[in-house]
């Protein structure tokens, strides 16, 4: 197949990349700076974001096309970095739109990034992709925009699928930070240690999108996270026993709030969220349990 990425410079992006590649696909990188990269076997860099470029008339038949592209959510969330975040999301996929508006061939499938943010938080709720709650706070209203923003494919008969991230656990991203508490003999749980953390290893992200791109059946919203989600406590308890360091030093959420802000929310919150259709539809879990994903990320 001939598959279009939009922020595959990012950990998912090399990833997917990767797998595809290895599978004998054909990948398309759609960057801000082509004459930045060298193209590799496969792996061709295409201009767009920018009035010079027209990616319509480089790019062959497109069979997917799978947006990740947004500036990290790592940082002080000033009012800059908030702008940077939301404007990123949505600017980016108005250009996919656009993109596939011009283009003569439509590709077959939209994967579109989103997060479990879309949901808000909660301690006491489960989340599927059939739940109708929506949050309040500054994640989820970026995600419910990014999805709006996406589900304009279908006018032009595109599969669109909403592919809602949880916390990825891998060597980059999230986890690196996570555990450095605790290779200092420092880590513990955060807060009460009752906020759920709905995670996935990355190597399910990966398979989760490669099965939305074969199965037609996968429409609309599409959870990425593992099958067990898991509350901070278990979360800590779990790292500490992989990483052979002790689980004796809680972090107060007040710190937490104080030290990095409102971005304190990727931390201190968080909701129970179940994929239903990846379980529903078959999809075979490489890592369903945390203790599984932490021992092959670290043993």
């Amino acid at each position: 197949m001939n598959i279009a990425i939009a922020g595959g410079s990012g950990y998912v992006g090399k990833n997917l990349t990767s797998a595809l590649t290895n599978n004998g696909d054909n990948v398309y990188i759609l960057t801000r700076n082509p004459d930045q990269h060298h193209n590799q076997k496969k792996v061709t860099y295409v201009g767009w974001l920018n009035e010079e470029y027209q990616p319509e008339k480089q790019l062959p038949a497109i069979d997917v096309i799978v947006n990740l592209a947004g500036d990290s959510l790592f940082g002080y969330w000033t009012k800059t970095k908030k702008d940077k975040i939301f404007q990123s999301r949505i600017n980016a996929t108005y250009a996919l739109i656009d993109l596939i508006k011009k283009m003569n061939t439509k590709p077959e499938v939209l994967i579109n990034a989103s997060a479990v943010g879309y949901f808000g938080t909660s301690q006491e709720q489960t989340f599927t992709e059939f739940s109708e709650e929506k949050g309040h706070d500054f994640l989820a209203e970026v995600t419910q925009a990014w999805e709006q923003t996406a589900i304009e494919a279908r006018s032009y008969g595109v599969r669109t699928v909403i592919a809602r991230l949880g916390v990825i656990l891998g060597k980059e991203g999230a986890l690196p930070l996570m555990a450095m508490p605790f290779r200092l003999f420092i880590g513990g749980k955060i807060g009460s240690g009752r906020q759920w953390v709905s995670w996935i290893h990355i190597d399910d992200v990966v398979g989760l999108i490669r099965f939305a791109m074969d199965n037609k059946k996968v429409n609309k919203s599409f959870h990425l996270t593992a099958p067990q989600p898991v509350q901070n406590k278990q979360l800590a308890r779990t790292l500490a026993s992989v990483l052979s360091r002790p689980n004796w030093f809680p972090t107060p959420k007040f710190l937490l709030q104080t030290v990095l802000g409102d971005m304190s929310i990727l931390v201190v919150d968080g909701q129970k969220v179940i994929p239903e259709k990846a379980l529903d539809f078959g999809y075979d879990f490489h890592y369903p349990t945390i203790e599984t994903a932490l021992k092959e990320i670290y043993e």
